[in-house]
């Protein structure tokens, strides 16, 4: 207790009938971020609106060319073509293929893959002497292609026709170079490299445009087997989120009366966690040494969907252990500098533990907060998988502009 004129907790206040405390000089802050925000979810609900009204998630999976019709349906004019030809396969080689799940060259449904070499320019001319050859050619044209109103150089600006052809063979319903390889040479037709209309292209520059090709199919496919997983197993994910949610209530209870048994418990466990996991992948380092196929390297591996096929790579299995030694080192590190202000917190922890005992309903808000991430990265998911063609984008331009333009032309900021 404060002894004369100090007191413990300082001077008094008079009262003042005037005095309104912390919400005299309150007001709305923020105001635009907030239009801007709410501008956000508008576009955003649009985009699943038209994404679920024109979209087709079998386009995630099935060959479609670039109008978003499915090659070799039936009911269709692609009925007879089962095959998806692509103009200009080393766009394919794009190292932003990934971010689009498409490759950047127009795409059409053929009856059969090419199967020798040809020029455009060089077909185009001979077309009254090599009728044949020309008309081989314009199977792999954009269907309905007249080429009487049109000279060569606006064909191929309109990529109304393909530059050139390469020997290709089907996979998964695509055309991709006819590929091989002769002591570690790789070849197309026996050749590698061959000019086409005065322009040099090399077999390995075909190598990996076909590999971001299969990078798009594949990419495409973990996109649909993640999404059937979630379908198949979401009650499994509901079931462990209410376990994690119970866990969580139990641990606060627990921090409010033995706050530095678990501050402590927790460090060490995850402490022997990281030493368990280092011992671990060395040994599976150590097992898979001299196991053939083994010592390939990652990046030529490229990306698999399936993802165990990593696990047989020692690059792997190294790649793990040093990451866990990083962060094992630094745990260690900061528990030898800062053990004091560990023990602070425990201190604060447990103080606040018990402050969360007397407002339980404060527990709540995380649970609101994390019912509506949960809702978005839902629609999110649900939304991917209902990719947009062409015409489903200019619709979706149709809705947005007008949205976005009228309140840009009528803000006035002061």
């Amino acid at each position: 207790m404060g002894t004369g004129d100090h007191p413990e907790f300082g001077e008094p206040k008079k009262f003042e009938p005037s005095f309104k405390g912390p919400i005299a000089n309150r007001s709305c802050t923020d105001v635009i971020c907030c239009l801007l925000f709410i501008v956000a979810l508008v576009g955003y609900f649009i985009v699943g609106l038209v994404a679920w009204t024109h979209g087709d998630p079998r386009k995630v999976i099935y060959a479609t060319d670039s109008r978003g019709e499915f090659c070799g349906q039936m009911g269709t004019s692609n009925r007879d073509k089962p095959y998806l030809f692509y103009f200009n396969i080393l766009k394919c080689a794009s190292p932003l293929l990934l971010l689009h799940l498409q490759c950047p060259t127009t795409q059409i449904c053929v009856k059969k893959c090419p199967d020798v070499f040809a020029s455009f320019i060089t077909a185009h001319q001979f077309r009254k002497w090599e009728p044949e050859k020309w008309k081989n050619y314009l199977q792999f044209c954009k269907p309905g292609f007249n080429d009487s109103d049109k000279s060569p150089v606006e064909i191929l600006r309109d990529q109304d026709c393909p530059t050139f052809l390469t020997p290709s063979k089907p996979f998964s319903q695509r055309c991709f170079p006819a590929l091989e390889t002769n002591k570690g040479v790789v070849m197309v037709d026996n050749k590698t490299n061959f000019h086409l209309d005065g322009s040099l292209v090399n077999a390995t520059q075909l190598l990996e445009g076909a590999k971001g090709a299969n990078e798009v199919r594949d990419a495409r496919e973990v996109v649909m087997k993640i999404f059937e997983d979630y379908t198949k197993s979401w009650y499994w994910i509901l079931i462990g989120m209410v376990l994690a949610l119970v866990l969580s209530l139990v641990f606060v209870l627990l921090m409010r009366f033995i706050a530095k048994v678990m501050v402590w418990l927790s460090i060490l466990l995850v402490i022997a966690a990281l030493g368990y996991g280092i011992f671990h992948c060395y040994m599976e380092y150590a097992r898979l040494k001299g196991v053939q196929g083994s010592d390939i390297n990652i990046k030529d591996l490229g990306f698999q969907t399936d993802l165990r096929v990593y696990l047989h790579l020692r690059q792997t299995w190294l790649a793990f252990m040093i990451a866990q030694i990083i962060v094992e080192v630094i745990i260690i590190l900061l528990l030898i500098f800062l053990r004091k202000r560990i023990a602070i917190a425990i201190a604060l922890i447990k103080e606040a533990s018990r402050a969360i005992g007397c407002m339980m309903s404060s527990l709540l808000y995380p649970l609101i907060t994390f019912a509506l991430l949960l809702f978005c990265i839902a629609y999110w998911a649900i939304t991917a998988v209902y990719p947009l063609n062409y015409m489903s984008w200019l619709s979706l331009a149709d809705l947005l502009l007008p949205i976005m333009t009228v309140p840009l032309q009528t803000v006035t900021l002061t």
